[in-house]
């Protein structure tokens, strides 16, 4: 993850070095800028250049956080003409050159920005401000929660519509596709249909409330084979094809695996970078290790020294999970997905 800190006096710049190193226990990788009179190499802070606006513009499309340490008029000036998405925009924090207070300005649920805002400002001892809604009435946060699950949101506005119900005092309904452990959230009630609830299912056709959020959990880890010098299109093709017969989208898949032999291979490669998907690539060892009920290929053992490539890869990278679709085959590319076993936890 990559961050990025904006500073603009000699007392916000000390502020970013010392924030630099808090967020690196987060996780990130931190950048930062102040004026051409603060910069120091040494403490790897560096002079705004070429300006404020360019480098925020390219902080968008590189970064999960940009932080300000000045006046939230700069910082909101300066993110104006960025601004896409709630849910593409990074996390925006705003804190005062002295460090008293932590103002997330954007991206609070989805991006992360309140809890990043409440971490940080534990770190300085300073004040988080946080002006949400269910964050200051101490109610669930659709999009927050599913944020922090890694589940992908559809229907958005009706999000909006749920919020605005718990904050009203009404109730709102779940219906899981999973398991539920623990008590609900204020304000949720299990129920098979009504005016506004929530849906968590992997399925692309959902819509028990008449305003459904729903929202999918990214689970599904893809097993892929292919023979040497497959093209991406071929592997696109038939990943599409199945998915779409699972009722699923590419949404709610997490990772992709093979055997470690293709681990040069273009296709393969190309696919996981036009999705965005972590790839794993497993030796044949560790693939023969996987526990569970597999489709045998003599012709695959001998030419890798495994029986079967897709169908372990997809229950190895999904920690054990199920497979929802065995070994299937088309244009030199052999297909699996298997789905991690899941959960819903409110409580977490």
């Amino acid at each position: 993850m990559n961050a990025l800190i904006f500073s603009f006096t000699r007392n916000g710049a000390k502020i970013s070095v010392r924030l630099k190193k808090y967020l690196g226990t987060c996780g990130f990788e931190t950048e930062m800028f102040t004026m051409r009179r603060y910069a120091d190499p040494q403490a790897g802070l560096k002079a705004i250049a070429p300006s404020l606006k360019e480098l925020c513009g390219m902080a968008f499309q590189t970064c999960r956080l940009i932080v300000f340490i000045g006046a939230t008029g700069i910082a909101i000036r300066t993110i104006a003409p960025f601004i896409r998405s709630k849910v593409k925009d990074p996390a925006i924090v705003s804190i005062d050159e002295r460090g008293h207070f932590v103002i997330p300005l954007l991206s609070g649920h989805i991006g992360g920005a309140n809890a990043l805002a409440a971490g940080i400002a534990e770190f300085l001892k300073a004040v988080p401000v946080i002006t949400t809604a269910t964050d200051v009435n101490d109610l669930f946060a659709v999009d927050e929660w599913a944020a922090r699950h890694n589940m992908a949101i559809s229907n958005l506005p009706s999000a909006k519509t749920f919020a605005s119900c718990l904050v009203d005092c009404k109730k709102v309904g779940v219906k899981s596709d999973f398991p539920i452990r623990g008590p609900l959230p204020k304000g949720l009630v299990l129920a098979e249909e009504g005016p506004v609830g929530m849906a968590i299912s992997l399925h692309k056709s959902v819509q028990p409330f008449v305003e459904t959020v729903v929202l999918r959990p990214r689970i599904l880890h893809l097993g892929i084979g292919c023979r040497k010098g497959t093209t991406m299109d071929a592997i696109e093709e038939l990943v599409i094809r199945e998915l779409t017969r699972l009722r699923v989208t590419l949404s709610v898949v997490t990772g992709l695996a093979s055997i470690d032999v293709k681990k040069e291979e273009p296709g393969l490669l190309s696919f996981a970078r036009e999705y965005a998907l972590p790839i794993h690539f497993y030796s044949a060892a560790e693939l023969q290790a996987a526990e569970g009920d597999f489709t045998p290929s003599s012709f695959v053992a001998q030419t890798v020294g495994v029986d079967n490539v897709c169908e372990r890869a997809a229950v190895l990278d999904s920690h054990g999970g199920t497979l929802l679709l065995r070994k299937t085959s088309a244009n030199g590319v052999t297909l699996a997905v298997a789905m991690e076993d899941f959960t819903v936890d409110f409580n977490k």
